[in-house]
């Protein structure tokens, strides 16, 4: 499935809603842009499975007028978690500040599930908006035990670790920052892979971004940014790095910039054990620098 396919299919069927992943729908914008059509009878999407970058969101409301919901889930929550879909209190600080949480967020609190953030040593942490820590969810169609295994899959209270780090905010919202075995740890400091990725792919060109963590003799951990352009598209390490800067703390920069093709799961997710095997010396046996494959 590719974007050409998948506007024949939306012009031919004249599909209404859909979803899927971001990476087919960065696929879709692509295709639109350099065809120069428009989005037909598209007026809504459900995106999940990784978190949405907010240029994408906002292409497709402010481009092609198609809304743009995000949700998170798991089979583990059967599976609905969390809806990005705005409230009457957020309703009422504009259509801006709507936009801009539901474009950055995952979604809310849904009946029947409960979240919490804790830290390392398993507290609580407040619902801020800025402290990260383990998601953990709660509720009667949570999982217990994953079949065949005679041990609860859930703490002493119940609780059940979703293996992402989060943050939720005081409306309730929820916000991804990483998977907990792709977080990077650099000099003891959380980096967000997939905050440095939703910056990077709305570079223009850029069709897929990926950040893993790979060793660094004094760091512990970098993160080294990998980068597939659009086949058409120039892309060059100085408009990367120059569209990063304004848009990511200094210390989140990545440490190489590499052009090569970005793998993926057979549900078109980015797969990151591929990449940090691939790269995982590559700090050391090179120095920072921009690499084409």
């Amino acid at each position: 499935m590719d974007g050409p396919s998948l506007q024949e299919l939306i012009q031919a069927e004249g599909v209404t809603l859909s979803g899927g992943v971001p990476t087919i729908w960065t696929m879709y914008l692509a295709h639109l842009e350099r065809s120069g059509e428009d989005s037909g009878t598209l007026q809504r999407l459900v995106i999940g499975g990784s978190a949405v970058p907010r240029a994408m969101a906002e292409t497709f409301q402010t481009t092609y007028g198609v809304a743009v919901c995000q949700l998170w889930g798991m089979t583990e929550t059967s599976p609905l978690g969390v809806v990005a879909t705005p409230t009457p209190k957020l309703a009422e600080r504009g259509q801006h500040a709507t936009n801009d949480t539901i474009w950055t967020r995952q979604g809310r609190l849904q009946f029947g599930i409960e979240l919490k953030v804790v830290d390392e040593q398993g507290r609580e942490l407040p619902c801020d908006g800025v402290s990260s820590g383990s998601l953990k969810v709660r509720g009667p169609w949570t999982v217990e035990r994953y079949y065949r295994s005679e041990a609860s899959a859930l703490d002493a209270d119940g609780w059940f670790d979703t293996g992402d780090i989060a943050t939720l905010d005081a409306d309730g919202f929820m916000h991804i920052t990483d998977r907990s075995k792709d977080v990077i740890k650099s000099g003891g400091e959380w980096v967000s892979s997939i905050d440095i990725e939703n910056v990077a792919v709305a570079c223009p060109g850029v069709k897929v971004a990926a950040v893993v963590g790979v060793f660094h003799p004094k760091w512990e951990e970098r993160p080294l940014l990998v980068i597939e352009p659009h086949s058409d598209a120039e892309v060059t390490v100085e408009k990367i790095l120059a569209h990063l800067e304004p848009n990511i703390v200094k210390w989140w920069m990545p440490d190489a910039v590499i052009f090569d093709a970005v793998p993926l799961t057979a549900t078109g997710k980015i797969d990151k054990k591929v990449l940090r095997e691939r790269y995982r010396n590559h700090l050391v046996e090179n120095q920072p620098s921009v690499v084409n494959q």
